[in-house]
């Protein structure tokens, strides 16, 4: 096996666990039934989904400045989805403590 081989595989590998965990997010959107849940089961999955998606993709680039730029998008992405989470989450609660005051 040639060192290109290995990586192929390697980054492939790790492409194909980011998708499995990207499934399986969408399987727990779809199941669960409380949104908080929900909410996590998608966030939790998508940001190590990404995180594997990411490595593969820099992996198999090969260049370093490409990889840089693959990691810069992956900090904005996960910076992004936390705050995402947690507005989407207080939003959620104000709205059903309104509903208890009324």
């Amino acid at each position: 096996m040639t060192p290109g081989t290995l990586v192929d595989i390697l980054s492939w590998t790790l492409m194909a666990a980011g998708m499995c965990f990207y499934l399986t997010g969408a399987l727990g959107l779809l199941r669960f039934s409380d949104f908080y849940c929900r909410l996590h089961a998608v966030t939790k999955t998508d940001t190590l989904g990404l995180g594997f998606l990411a490595l593969g993709l820099a992996i198999a680039s090969g260049s370093l400045h490409t990889a840089c730029y693959i990691f810069l998008i992956y900090l904005i992405a996960m910076a992004s989805a936390a705050v995402n989470g947690q507005l989407l989450a207080r939003y959620k609660l104000e709205q059903e403590q309104s509903k208890d005051d009324s």
